[in-house]
């Protein structure tokens, strides 16, 4: 872009030359993409820090190829870890359809370790630790792996900065992020993040052999507490597959007063 400077008054000289000189002082290339990355990443967490817990009903929504659908209602409770060597926890209760009622999956995000999590089957009365090298896998046949669900730790990746570019109606920063755990399914992801509010807007899913697996796509966002801002409408397509998954949430809460007692794999038989 072309920038036209209006003609400048007289005594304004002195602030200009001192705004000129500043702007040459910083060397090019003084950050590189990759310190870049990993400060947009810290700021968008420093953005959603102090929410304590949250508690939030969705429909998850499964099209098959012959444009029939089927949907489950579940509830998600979260809890936030001040710690930061240690990601949140959460809880995921099933309610319909009734085959699958009071299926229940419980979640504690690690760093670089492998997440801790565990699946209680209802028919066979059963609490089932996830392996670590099965984190990939499709959560409840949805098109969201086991992984994703999980929350999404700065520590877990190395970052860099692409570019800039519009996102719709929005500008949005582009950063790709490598795993660095050694169990997941992907080799990076590339994020656009919008640059006012820094929410992510799009994610780009790439397998283990560096090809595009999955998008995914999240709209519909509202603010809570006056700060955190959550999306209604998460949107996955596997364009391997053609298949898609539709989460759409209702009824978030904050500030329950929940603790780490109701994240134990022992409450899991007796979640509702």
């Amino acid at each position: 872009m072309l920038w036209t400077w209006p003609p400048t008054p007289r005594n304004s000289l002195p602030c200009l030359l001192v705004l000129l000189i500043g702007l040459w002082a910083v060397p090019a290339g003084a950050e590189s993409p990759e310190e870049k990355g990993l400060a947009i990443a810290k700021e968008a967490d420093r953005r959603d820090l102090g929410w304590q817990d949250s508690e939030v009903d969705l429909d998850m929504t499964l099209p098959n190829r012959n444009g029939e659908s089927s949907t489950r209602s579940l509830r998600i409770q979260s809890l936030e870890v001040p710690d930061p060597n240690f990601g949140d926890k959460s809880l995921t209760v099933f309610d319909e359809p009734r085959d699958i009622e009071g299926t229940a999956f419980l979640s504690h995000t690690k760093i670089l370790e492998p997440d801790d999590q565990w699946l209680y089957l209802p028919a066979v009365k059963r609490v089932k630790r996830i392996s670590s090298v099965n984190k990939s896998g499709p959560f409840v046949g949805s098109e969201f792996a086991y992984e994703d669900i999980a929350s999404q730790e700065v520590g877990k990746y190395t970052y860099k900065w692409l570019r800039d570019e519009p996102c719709g109606k929005l500008q949005c920063f582009v950063v790709e992020q490598y795993p660095r755990y050694e169990y997941s399914g992907y080799t990076k992801q590339i994020v656009w993040i919008d640059q006012g509010e820094y929410r992510v807007m799009k994610v780009e899913f790439y397998d283990r052999k560096d090809e595009l697996l999955k998008v995914l796509v999240q709209s519909e966002y509202q603010r809570y507490l006056d700060q955190y801002w959550r999306p209604h409408r998460m949107h996955m397509d596997n364009v391997q597959t053609g298949k898609s998954t539709t989460l759409q949430f209702k009824n978030y809460n904050f500030r329950l007063g929940v603790d780490e007692d109701d994240f134990t794999s022992s409450r899991l038989k007796r979640a509702r």
